[in-house]
């Protein structure tokens, strides 16, 4: 009896634990469902994504976004481009890691109050996102396919943009903007190519990647014409704001007009798109020259 009392008991068991599954995967396949789309119109993609040739030789495609103003096909107008990465988490909530950074309802939002519009280029990230944006190794986390990352996106990227699209072709008007590993990669790639890139956005850098990068810096600093704005939190861990402070300083001694460089700190900035989607517009605002208008007005 107690054989048959235990069979029964393991079989319903059982039956309530492939129930209790079953309704977990409908509870998460529902709420999958329920995450919308939140990019604006005016972002799509390129017709055929790009290639970067990894540390093994191979190549690894990537989806490329653009933003496009909101009056671009009612106008002749020529237009500033900014280069980004990370573009998974610039313009969708539904491609986003954790949150996006909203840049074309910021943009669309500016556009709208100053007539004021960008071309935006997001790059997509794979897999190989560490080793792509940076081109120092580190022994732990692996980088050194930096260089062959900006190639891509000087020598086949840009062109591509510049040819079908009405772009200012020029590095006065041409920036590269990012965060963390993306902010180390925009930082290398704006003064490794100052005649391709005038602006760079460098947020919450990851300047303790390498201690190569003070080299670079010291060797590289010396850059008249470049604007570069520097964000960081102070809730991004111990190192983040004296590695800012300090490649600041670094720059400004290499000959870097401190006129061109704005450090901003902010207590409370914590390592999040968030935190950086509330500072975007205030980073292009510098970089570009705009008024400082909010779009939470």
């Amino acid at each position: 009896m107690k054989t048959y009392l235990l069979l029964f008991l393991s079989f319903l068991f059982l039956i309530l634990s492939c129930k209790e599954k079953l309704e977990n995967k409908e509870q998460l396949e529902s709420k999958t469902k329920e995450i919308k789309s939140t990019k604006a119109a005016n972002v799509s993609f390129l017709e055929a994504p790009l290639s970067v040739t990894n540390l093994k030789g191979e190549k690894v495609l990537r989806a490329i976004w653009l933003y496009l103003p909101p009056n671009y096909y009612s106008s002749k107008e020529k237009y500033a481009v900014i280069y980004m990465h990370d573009a998974q988490n610039l313009f969708d909530n539904k491609t986003s890691f954790v949150g996006e950074w909203e840049i074309d309802e910021t943009l669309n939002t500016l556009y709208q109050k100053t007539k004021k519009g960008f071309i935006v280029v997001g790059i997509n990230n794979t897999k190989e996102r560490m080793d792509e944006y940076s081109p120092w190794i580190h022994e732990k986390y692996g980088g050194g396919n930096g260089d062959n990352y900006l190639k891509m996106i000087v020598e086949e990227l840009k062109p591509i943009i510049d040819k079908k699209y009405r772009t200012k072709p020029t590095a006065e008007f041409t920036g590269i903007i990012g965060s963390s590993m993306g902010g180390l990669i925009s930082f290398y790639g704006g003064l490794k190519y100052p005649e391709v890139f005038g602006k760079i956005g460098a947020l919450s850098t990851s300047f303790w990647f390498s201690e190569k990068v003070q080299d670079f810096a010291s060797e590289k600093g010396n850059q008249k014409n470049t604007k570069l704005y520097f964000l960081v939190g102070g809730k991004e861990g111990d190192t983040m704001v004296p590695d800012t402070e300090n490649m600041a300083k670094l720059l400004v001694e290499k000959g870097f007009p401190k006129e061109n460089i704005q450090t901003k700190i902010v207590a409370e900035g914590k390592h999040t798109e968030s935190f950086w989607k509330a500072e975007f517009l205030e980073t292009i605002t510098f970089l570009f020259n705009l008024n400082n208008e909010r779009t939470n007005n």
